[in-house]
């Protein structure tokens, strides 16, 4: 009788071994935030799928599920969102669960943005940038809401959008205020409420995490380093080819280039400037919190303006220049383990809704009329997008592949002795 009573113990203590070795076996495989940032087989892109100039006008589930497939058949794996406070978000997740009903081996994971703002910002008063936004607290909210709904989806929330850059004059807060809700988010992650593998994160300009001006640098700052789970910062040498040229003017020099050279050149000290700012960040960030890892929450390149980018300013706008950056960055960011959150995946035109040449609207990597910039023309050829449409439109290449014809619209960055 002892023998039996012993024998069917030593199988229940088995049993219950091989079960918790089965669930801790599938909970170490399972799909978290730390494990997809910074892996090369997760592609990251930051996403909106609004067709036309209004967001008044938002994306249908059906819409999005296009833009799903055809951003999975290009290797896309997390997607970056930037609000909750419109309904594109929540349809969002519906659209990513549909899809993975339909296919088990679907998958497409969600940093969720969460905006934030200071008091009276975007209204007629005078923003004030010492206090928040009333709204924040519902944002908020509400991004918890989709985080617990989909927690096979949601797997990085980011409290505000370059909210805490100086040029942001619009709605800009005080890190502090960004701290309040990173810790308000952490300690419900600690109370059980929210994921433990949830990674919490801003997602901001370089100079707002300590890699520029050292205004930046406060006490504040430093307890947000510490309270992120990752530090999310942006880089746009696009952008500084108005505000801080010096890295892309031509110079005077003994060595002639071709114009193809030349611009080639200028690409390359794009993609330096790009790293070096992510450098500077590291250095700051490694000196308060040394295993902080750190990714890129956001970088891109334009290929149209008629403004500051465009032919009468630094002429960094057309898609051969973007195709280079966005090439080179996925390769310094695969080699380096960084997840880069390339802006963007789509053209939005609701961004400068007045201006149909100006540059925020020519971010996305394929345009309003479903056709893939220059940067996609080798997906295209390799039949990446078959029998996949956007709008009731194939996925074809721009300038109808013709190549010449593209590289008319390639201008050299102007003079260092040009003044803008």
């Amino acid at each position: 009788m002892n023998k039996i009573i012993y024998l069917s113990f030593f199988l229940l203590i088995t049993l219950l071994f091989c079960c918790c070795k089965s669930v801790l076996s599938k909970k170490s495989n399972a799909i978290i935030a730390q494990k997809i940032l910074g892996n090369p087989n997760y592609l990251a892109i930051s996403y909106g799928g609004y067709r036309e100039k209004t967001r008044d006008i938002e994306p249908s589930i059906s819409e999005i599920k296009e833009d799903m497939k055809i951003l999975s058949a290009m290797g896309i794996r997390i997607l970056r969102t930037y609000n909750v406070q419109f309904k594109e978000a929540s349809n969002l997740m519906i659209a990513i669960s549909e899809l993975k009903k339909e296919n088990p081996n679907f998958e497409m994971y969600v940093m969720l943005g969460a905006w934030i703002d200071c008091k009276n910002a975007w209204t007629d008063k005078v923003p004030n940038h010492d206090i928040e936004s009333e709204q924040n607290k519902n944002e908020i909210e509400r991004a918890v809401a989709l985080a617990k709904k989909y927690p096979e989806i949601v797997k990085i929330i980011a409290v505000g959008n370059e909210a805490m850059v100086k040029w942001a004059a619009n709605y800009y807060v005080q890190p502090k205020v960004i701290l309040k809700w990173v810790n308000h988010l952490q300690n419900l992650k600690k109370q059980n409420k929210l994921s433990k593998d949830l990674w919490i994160t801003s997602s901001d300009d370089f100079a707002s995490w300590g890699g520029g001006d050292k205004s930046y640098q406060t006490k504040d700052l430093e307890k947000l380093i510490k309270a992120v789970d990752y530090v999310s910062m942006h880089t746009y040498p696009y952008h500084n080819t108005h505000y801080n040229p010096e890295f892309w003017q031509i110079k005077n020099s003994n060595v002639k280039l071709s114009d193809t050279e030349t611009v080639n050149a200028a690409m390359i000290k794009a993609q330096e400037f790009a790293e070096k700012q992510y450098n500077d960040v590291a250095t700051y960030v490694k000196s308060i919190s040394p295993k902080k890892p750190i990714h890129i929450g956001e970088t891109g390149w334009a290929s149209i303006s008629d403004g500051l980018y465009g032919n009468e300013g630094s002429r960094a706008s057309d898609e051969y220049k973007q195709a280079l950056y966005y090439k080179s960055m996925r390769t310094w960011t695969a080699k380096n383990k960084i997840s880069c959150f390339f802006f963007e995946a789509f053209d939005e035109q609701w961004k400068d809704s007045k201006n149909e040449s100006g540059s925020e609207n020519h971010f996305g990597l394929i345009n309003l009329k479903g056709e893939a910039k220059y940067a996609l023309w080798e997906m295209v050829n390799n039949m990446t997008f078959e029998n996949l449409k956007r709008d009731g439109k194939t996925i074809t290449k721009t300038y109808n592949g013709d190549d010449k014809k593209m590289m008319l619209e390639v201008k050299t960055p102007p003079s260092a002795s040009i003044k803008k």
